[in-house]
């Protein structure tokens, strides 16, 4: 009997209507277009006006329902539903018990999983796991952020870089060694004071004081965050790479987390994966934290092939981080 992986068979994506451009964003802070451009990569980022809708399961939503009309199937066959995210509906319940409601998944069960950046990649694993143990066949993985529902608009060192949407992907069983191949995670719990947002939980809860005092709002120390993204995501892939043999030949794509050109370029250089293989597209979306890797999927899939060999990489806070090697399912 043919070994049982876990593929990726479907993809849908949503991102806000609204643009922010650099230029608009000039008007807010003390920013230029040619700085953001330069030391980012970004040109433009979406986001969720409140007229679209209440927040990030509104974004699930409209991934899912993209996904499903694409793979044609019944929300009724899905098994489970995860959502990756930094930016829950509510603290209670999780956004993925009502994206399945809303979606008529009627059949599943659902939960959020929260590792920052590196939310979709984890929940890749988790997904994976679920499927190869035989019990479920289809479980829907959404990773999706209203980053603007967390940044600060007065802060030029976050403001600039993150930006609204989602992704969903879809994995079922696969008898053809096509799916999920191998995977390397990890987490640093001493790097979560350099990328964090102080208050909501309970270590800090809500005050009127923590309201005033701005601590509602995601910082970062774009120096410690760089250095550590660029060493343990080149790691991880590179990792990935030896212990399965893959060259980069062999490598169709590299799938990188979108948090900044110039780590996306150092860690591409460090692993020698021609720019040509590198999926990108932080200049029209930002980062969207757990959005960023099936929001590229999504984008690049008319261009991916039967077989083709993915490496995906993420960082985020915590610290988080790891790399997953994939085989795409279909063309």
């Amino acid at each position: 009997m043919s070994k049982l992986t876990a593929a990726i068979t479907a993809v849908g994506a949503y991102v806000p209507e609204f643009v922010m451009t650099n230029k608009m964003l000039e008007d807010l802070v003390d920013t230029n277009d040619e700085w953001i451009t330069s030391r980012t990569g970004i040109k433009e980022r979406r986001v969720l006006k409140k007229e679209e809708g209440e927040g990030t399961s509104f974004m699930c939503i409209k991934a899912a329902e993209e996904l499903l009309k694409k793979r044609n199937i019944d929300p009724k066959e899905i098994d489970l539903v995860i959502v990756g995210t930094v930016t829950p509906d509510t603290l209670v319940a999780s956004t993925a018990a009502f994206v399945a409601s809303e979606i008529g998944a009627t059949n599943a069960f659902g939960y959020d999983l929260l590792a920052a950046c590196s939310s979709f990649l984890f929940g890749m694993s988790t997904a994976a796991s679920f499927v190869q143990s035989g019990k479920y066949k289809k479980v829907l993985l959404i990773g999706a952020d209203k980053m603007s529902s967390i940044v600060d608009y007065t802060d030029r060192t976050t403001c600039i870089i993150f930006g609204d949407g989602a992704g969903a992907a879809l994995f079922e069983p696969n008898t053809e060694g096509l799916g999920l191949q191998d995977e390397y995670l990890r987490t640093d719990g001493s790097g979560r004071e350099f990328l964090s947002m102080d208050a909501g939980g309970s270590i800090m809860p809500a005050t009127e004081e923590t309201v005033k005092n701005r601590k509602h709002y995601i910082y970062q120390d774009g120096r410690s965050v760089f250095k550590f993204a660029v060493s343990n995501m080149a790691d991880a892939a590179a990792q990935i790479m030896e212990r399965n043999n893959l060259t980069d030949k062999g490598v169709a794509w590299l799938v990188p987390h979108q948090a900044n050109k110039r780590i996306i370029d150092a860690m591409a250089k460090r692993i020698n994966i021609d720019h040509e293989k590198v999926m990108m597209n932080i200049q029209k979306y930002g980062n969207t934290t757990s959005a960023t890797l099936p929001l590229l999927l999504n984008d690049y899939e008319s261009q991916l092939k039967k077989g083709d060999n993915l490496v995906f990489a993420a960082f985020g806070g915590g610290f988080t981080w790891g790399s997953i090697y994939l085989k795409w399912a279909y063309n």
